[in-house]
């Protein structure tokens, strides 16, 4: 005890200033004991598959959702959203830097985002809620499971700038907008199967307004996509001594924007339907998965943190749901002949 207190004394005499404060030590170990995003992804993960179940549920029985039930799980949802908020808040001021500056950091961050992605685009539409309240809980799943590292960590040098807070914040949110519009395809792939001429009119009303929050989503994305590519330069500028090295991880933000670009465009001009757009972005999560994950943690180069088996089983795995729920839409409207509900009148040739 004695060895310990004189240590203590030491330390407090010639590193007063590098020590941190009573409060924040104290604030750490709250912040461990609770241990917020791990508490809250199960609820994320519940409020919103009930969410989305009981919506589901009241559109094939033609039957509006009640209200009560509605602000009831708005309410849960939006609790969450504010300790996953404050949970950030407090691990920034325990860390001392943007709280998005490892793996474990960024899903976590990206969960938020996708949250708030929801809320904005979701105010009159508890679908997109509920869908981005599924989304953020399994986000933090993913960021709890074995190989991520939660532990609060200090900066490695080449993080230590004000652009860690701008450039990373900004690109890293455009994931959770992307993520977002992913989630929304597959939700409307799955309308677009259970579409008959019984329910056609109920829910082709839901896929239209789901289409369109999925493009708003999906072009604000690419505007913080964009934005965050070029400011990435500029660190790399200032860091690096250039703006552009065609570096693995460059060449992935490069490609993300092109494909948002080819698929916005695409629809806007009319060239692709529903079905083809939310494919489309549904491949658009393979491309940011393999910048996001699989240049971090599976390839080379300047932002590469070493070769992770988990991230890899992890990104298979997400592969292969997406590829199940696209094989199915492909399935149904080839056995339906193209000519199902919702598709385009036949001519004669």
């Amino acid at each position: 005890i004695q060895v310990v207190k004189a240590l203590a004394n030491f330390q407090q005499k010639f590193g007063a200033d590098l020590l941190p404060s009573s409060t924040k030590k104290k604030l750490e170990i709250l912040y461990n004991k609770v241990n917020p995003f791990k508490r809250i992804f199960p609820y994320y993960l519940m409020f919103g598959f009930l969410l989305l179940l009981v919506l589901f549920l009241n559109i094939f029985r033609q039957k509006p959702l009640p209200k009560i039930v509605r602000f009831s799980f708005l309410s849960l949802i939006i609790l969450a959203f504010f300790i996953h908020s404050a949970g950030l808040v407090i691990r920034w001021y325990i860390s001392g830097h943007a709280p998005w500056s490892n793996g474990y950091e960024s899903v976590v961050y990206v969960a938020w985002a996708s949250m708030l992605a929801g809320l904005v685009f979701g105010r009159k539409y508890p679908m997109v809620i509920g869908t981005a309240s599924f989304l953020s809980g399994i986000a933090l799943f993913v960021a709890h499971l074995s190989w991520m590292n939660p532990e609060v960590t200090n900066l490695v040098p080449v993080l230590k700038s004000y652009w860690l807070t701008i450039h990373v914040a900004i690109i890293t949110a455009s994931y959770g907008f992307i993520g977002l519009s992913t989630f929304l395809g597959i939700l409307v792939l799955i309308l677009i199967v259970l579409r008959n001429n019984e329910n056609k009119e109920k829910v082709s009303g839901f896929i239209e307004q789901l289409t369109t929050i999925n493009e708003m989503s999906a072009t604000v994305g690419l505007y913080f996509l964009t934005i965050g590519t070029f400011l990435g330069g500029v660190w790399a500028n200032d860091s690096w001594g250039r703006f552009w090295g065609w570096d693995p991880k460059e060449n992935g933000a490069l490609l993300i924007c092109l494909w948002f670009l080819l698929i916005l465009h695409a629809r806007m001009g009319g060239y692709v339907r529903e079905h083809g757009f939310m494919v489309l972005c549904i491949l658009g999560a393979v491309v940011v998965s393999i910048s996001w994950w699989g240049v971090n943690l599976l390839s080379v180069g300047l932002h590469s943190y070493g070769f992770t088996s988990g991230a890899l089983l992890a990104l298979v795995t997400f592969w292969c749901v997406e590829a199940v729920f696209i094989l199915i839409s492909v399935v149904q409207r080839a056995l339906s002949g193209w000519n199902g509900p919702g598709a385009p009148p036949a001519t004669n040739s």
